[in-house]
């Protein structure tokens, strides 16, 4: 008796792990219909390339009706031919790096006959027939599987799941077929219901145990459609539009992060403790370069709904736009908040005349205050020079240096030992500063050994990605400088940069991203903590713009992963959010131009 294999649904429990996707797992539907067919699945290099076939007048043509075949739309002119003449120059290999292919036919008309010219067309093209790297798989309408013994044996089938077939015709299978539609009523959008996720997780389970690959038909042909498929396991992925479909899944790795590293969130002290206090004493300014709300919210989803930022109990929307330009650089934007006055792009520390302008560093120090600027990319990059320089084009990094001489704060502390020290002028201003009272330092590890209260450290190594082993190089320097600062009983004003979001949305790479997001976070914490124990210090959180356009097409906050995409690799002009915790918290509520962040700072620290 022969053994029956019956491919129907019933619940397993085991699923299959996860794969990894490539352009192999890319089925191109209907790719005659586009303007080059054949040429733009093969050029994506895709698992399937399938083609509707019609017998008409002793012939197969390709096509979606039989009404829309015409003489040049041939199986031999669109597939065959091109497909051999491919395997020709490439010396035997299908693809230049020896993946595989499968040609589905998808026999539109009589089974029997259509697949016996199939048959001898192919008899023609030893290339194809012989090549191992490549499948032939008849789909559609298929003999009745008692006739495909009588196959040769390059031909596979298409299999469904309600069918029954012995250990013998399995083996011709080469894949397994469905309509989604007989599952679900989804149209693409949202998320499919538990239930009938449940119930396509069982047929993909059930095909894989019989170490099939499958394939839904009747999909929608949309973004949130094939992160749904891949989220189920589904082996091949159907598409009208194969360069898209490749280059989404060639931006996975970019796009994707699962986070290994988490962090719990400081629960800040009931904020009534702070209405005692009238006014703050002391500002600390936490700028997130590059940091949207989508930004945050990734980071609150990779961190399993924990995030820092979020437990601040006062936000606001911070405008960025710049005086010459609707979409601001982190020039224009940082000058906004340092100065109280819109600049153009490019801009550092003076107005769109070219003009000078007071910062609020300038301002705090001659009122006595401590002031400090610390940045996890170079100092003298645009976000931390807008708060001490006066340059036309913020790329003037050695001349932005020299004006820290001039507008000093009395800390300083990222990158940039060449623009300090290996400079083309030769000038050396790390022994200028010693000069001025400072200390100077070009290794970060030298941090904790410096007495002094005034001191300025840049090391480029201390301010790698942290993808690249960063450490924790913000909360260090932060708890540093608010040590020294303690030790005095003056007022102070810190501005501490998260300089490399905005690098990870340049690069687009969202765990680049995500990772700087959450470092950013974990100093936002310690700062929380210590408002909570110095009740006469305000805390700011704030962004200069986002960069990226990130937007975020899935993701799971029980299992800390997220799925982005960018639409971008430069700043957008959304607003910004902004965060504050602390006595005079309150006015930083509402909507407003980054400017008002300076005056906000100036009326309740100068204001008499």
């Amino acid at each position: 008796m022969k053994k029956i294999i019956i491919l129907i649904c019933f619940p397993v429990f085991l699923f299959a792990q996860v794969q990894e996707y490539t352009s192999s797992n890319i089925h191109s539907h209907n790719d005659y219909a586009n303007a080059l067919p054949f040429t733009a699945a093969y050029s994506n290099e895709v698992g399937v390339i399938e083609a509707d076939v019609f017998l008409v007048n002793n012939d197969l043509f390709v096509a979606h009706t039989v009404a829309d075949s015409n003489p040049n739309n041939t199986l031999k002119k669109q597939y065959l031919e091109p497909l051999t003449n491919k395997i020709k120059a490439l010396q035997g290999k299908v693809y230049p790096n020896n993946k595989d292919l499968i040609l589905m036919i998808d026999v539109k008309s009589d089974a029997v006959a259509t697949l016996q010219l199939i048959v001898q067309q192919l008899i023609n093209y030893p290339e194809i027939v012989e090549n191992k790297a490549l499948k032939i798989i008849i789909s559609g309408n298929r003999p009745d599987p008692s006739l495909w013994k009588n196959y040769p044996s390059y031909i596979s089938f298409d299999g469904r799941i309600n069918e029954a077939y012995t250990t013998e015709q399995l083996a011709r299978i080469e894949m397994i077929s469905e309509d989604l539609k007989n599952h679900t009523q989804w149209n693409g959008k949202g998320v499919l219901t538990e239930v009938d996720a449940n119930k396509i997780r069982t047929i993909i389970a059930k095909v894989h145990e019989q170490h099939k690959k499958i394939r839904f038909w009747s999909t929608q042909d949309n973004v949130n459609t094939w992160i749904a498929l891949m989220n189920l396991d589904v082996d091949y992925i159907a598409t009208d539009n194969t360069t898209k479909l490749a280059q989404f899944i060639d931006d996975l790795k970019r796009n994707y992060f699962q986070n290994t590293e988490f962090h719990t969130a400081y629960i800040p002290e009931n904020s009534l403790a702070f209405a005692k206090v009238k006014k703050p004493k002391n500002i600390i300014l936490l700028i997130g370069d590059g940091m949207g709300l989508t930004q945050i919210y990734a980071g609150y989803t990779a961190n399993k709904g924990q995030l820092n930022m979020f437990n601040m109990p006062v936000q606001g929307f911070s405008i960025t736009n710049a005086s010459d330009s609707y979409i601001t650089d982190s020039a224009a934007a940082a000058t906004a908040m340092a100065t109280g006055h819109k600049t153009n792009n490019r801009f550092i520390g003076v107005d769109e005349t070219g003009k000078p302008l007071v910062s609020i560093i300038q301002k705090l120090t001659k009122n006595n205050f401590q002031t400090a600027l610390i940045s996890s990319g170079n100092v003298t990059d645009a976000t931390p020079a807008a708060f001490f320089a006066k340059q036309s084009d913020r790329s003037f990094n050695e001349a932005i240096a020299l004006d820290f001489l001039s507008y000093p704060a009395d800390i300083l502390i990222g990158g940039g030992t060449g623009e300090f020290i290996h400079r083309k002028d030769g000038k050396n201003l790390g022994i200028q500063l010693q000069e001025k009272g400072y200390t100077f330092s070009d290794k970060f590890s030298m941090l904790d050994t410096i007495e002094n209260s005034k001191f300025v450290l840049v090391d480029n190594e201390a301010v790698v990605s942290k993808k690249e082993g960063r450490g924790d190089f913000l909360s260090k320097a932060f708890t540093k400088t608010i040590k020294t600062f303690s030790r005095s009983k003056k007022p102070f004003f810190i501005v501490e940069e998260g300089a490399q979001i905005d690098y990870g949305g340049h690069k687009n790479e969202l765990d680049y991203v995500v990772r700087e997001l959450l470092d950013f976070d974990q100093l936002v914490g310690l700062a929380m903590e210590y408002v909570d124990n110095n009740k006469e210090t305000l805390l700011i959180v704030t962004a200069d713009h986002e960069t990226g356009g990130l937007s975020l097409i899935d993701g799971s906050i029980e299992k800390g992963y997220v799925h982005g995409d960018f639409s971008t690799n430069d700043h957008t002009a959304v607003a910004v959010p902004v965060f504050a915790y602390g006595p005079g918290a309150e006015i930083f509520k509402g909507a407003y131009q980054n400017t008002a962040i300076f005056d906000k700072i100036q009326s309740i620290l100068l204001q008499k």
